[in-house]
């Protein structure tokens, strides 16, 4: 159940020359990460992206060679099943990389939002579907995330031999719940925040979304994935690093890397910290030897890790 490696999937691309391509955020964030940025990621390249009359060429160029990585003739690539990592996302933005965001759910047959990517947003997940209705549960939508609600064809009539669960997903009058919550602009865009079932209130009442902190954690050079939980009254990270800045198999004294582990924890709090609302400050990082535990869309399985189980695999 392993994701292909970049190679592997670069290679079919190649072979393929798909029009489209649809892919959960990892795939596109692997690719990424480990075909392109390498080879711009360099001084020379940094320097002819600050110079405003050669930076729009070097762009072209850059993005002519990301398309090249998904074969060359592709329309757009749809992103679904989880957030797009920050960075990436910024980066297929700058170069003007045909990418979108999409939302759905299984229940949903599975598509709820969707935006050509000539008329995406960043950081949304495009606007209603065609004959679907989608509606936030907020006295404010526009500044108060709320439970997204959906309605039209493609919603399920309930679930198989399960009424129980079905009442409290289905309104009676056909308004699927999707424990998403997001708000919504004066153009129609949604921004999903995270689920209603992750959301931590904080000791003075106020709502946590980890998914937001864990899109700053995420961003951070040398972290590969993260999970934010509820522990002991304080917000702790677990942070699966890149095997090429923590080594789990390395040869180094133990002493050593454990001193070089915990600077690295340290720069995650501190960097975090610096760019989070005071109630979304974390309290401690722990670091993950092995990788989270993932569903077949390759979200985290978030309620294995929130009562200390799997959590710390330092020691």
């Amino acid at each position: 159940n392993r994701v292909p490696s970049p190679a592997i999937i670069a290679q079919a691309l190649a072979e393929i020359k798909p029009v489209i391509v649809i892919a959960v955020p990892l795939i596109i964030e692997k690719i990424i990460r480990k075909k392109v940025f390498p080879k711009i990621q360099n001084n020379r390249m940094r320097l002819l992206l600050q110079m405003p009359v050669i930076s729009r060429k070097v762009r072209e160029m850059i993005c002519q060679e990301v398309l090249k990585a998904f074969g060359g003739k592709m329309y757009e690539v749809i992103i679904g099943g989880a957030a797009l990592n920050q960075e990436v996302e910024r980066f297929l933005k700058r170069i003007d990389f045909p990418y979108t965001v999409g939302y759905g759910a299984t229940e949903c047959a599975p598509i709820i939002c969707y935006s050509d990517w000539k008329t995406f947003a960043q950081g949304s997940c495009g606007r209603a579907a065609l004959h679907q209705q989608v509606e936030i549960d907020s006295p404010d939508p526009r500044r108060i995330p709320g439970e997204i609600l959906t309605k039209g064809p493609n919603v399920m009539l309930g679930y198989y031999r399960d009424p129980e669960r079905t009442r409290a997903t289905l309104t009676d009058d056909g308004w699927f719940r999707t424990n998403d919550l997001a708000c919504v602009d004066s153009k129609g865009r949604y921004y999903i925040k995270g689920r209603l079932g992750n959301m931590i209130v904080g000791p003075s009442g106020e709502n946590i979304y980890p998914e937001e902190i864990e899109q700053v954690i995420n961003d951070i050079r040398g972290v590969e994935e993260s999970l934010v939980i509820e522990r002991d009254g304080k917000l702790v990270a677990l942070v699966k690093f890149d095997e090429e800045f923590v080594d789990w198999n390395t040869l180094e004294k133990e002493e050593q890397f454990y001193e070089k582990l915990e600077a690295r924890k340290k720069a995650v709090m501190d960097y975090v910290n610096k760019r989070v609302s005071k109630q979304s400050k974390i309290g401690e990082v722990n670091a993950m030897k092995e990788s989270f535990e993932k569903t077949a869309t390759q979200k985290i399985r978030r309620f294995k890790y929130l009562h200390g189980g799997q959590s710390e695999n330092e020691k």
